[in-house]
């Protein structure tokens, strides 16, 4: 064996352990190269509309916790962590903003007069997470649920203070009305589809779902 194959190896065990040490702690695990695979920056993340259904109220309990909304809990939905990093085109960490996400309720309900205000009281539907030094966010929530004309998704926006930098929507990995979804299948390169597609797999307290978010800024 060469001593560069040796030197190759014992960097992929160590990755490999880091990683392992990473999930014991809980944080997120994502180990996302800062540069594509030729050497070039990453790919922004496209945008997408805001929709109809952005709070015209914020609700007072406005947290990284949709799963209370005050002291009611929602009434049906499959918890779920979304989590994440917030990065430049060279892979840096944006400290400091804000990443907000708001979503309908596991019966497809948003809070909104638009839609009628039926959402669950118990679901917040609307919250903000700040951007750690390491650029990660986080947020506990309900897997996106679908509703007519609209598959699963999540809607997510970037600030800095009022200004808004990014303002686009999660999809989730699998679910067959992805691409009968007008908004999904208007995202034409696959590597702009795949970095807004979510896996949400299972957890120790429910599914967790991973995204990179990168801006050029």
């Amino acid at each position: 064996m060469t001593a560069a194959a040796d030197h190759d190896r014992r960097a992929r065990r160590q990755g490999l352990r880091l990683g392992a040490g990473l999930a014991l702690l809980g944080l997120p695990a994502l180990w996302l190269p800062a540069r594509g695979q030729d050497g070039a920056p990453l790919r922004p993340t496209v945008s997408q509309a805001e929709g109809p259904f952005y709070p015209v109220r914020l609700p007072a309990d406005g947290d990284a916790d949709l799963l209370r909304n005050g002291t009611r809990m929602p009434r049906r939905g499959q918890p779920a962590q979304l989590e994440g990093r917030l990065v430049d085109l060279r892979g840096r960490p944006l400290a400091g903003l804000q990443v907000e996400i708001w979503q309908c309720d596991a019966d497809g309900h948003y809070h909104h007069p638009g839609d009628g205000d039926q959402a669950d009281p118990g679901f917040q539907g609307w919250g903000r997470a700040s951007v750690d030094g390491e650029g990660r966010w986080r947020f506990r929530t309900i897997r996106p649920a679908p509703y007519t004309g609209r598959t699963p998704h999540i809607h997510v926006k970037v600030k800095d203070g009022r200004r808004e930098l990014l303002t686009t929507q999660l999809y989730v990995a699998g679910e067959p009305g992805n691409e009968r979804d007008g908004l999904y299948r208007s995202i034409r390169d696959p590597r702009d589809r795949a970095a807004l597609t979510v896996a949400f797999e299972p957890g120790p307290q429910g599914l967790v779902g991973q995204a990179r978010l990168v801006l050029d800024t």
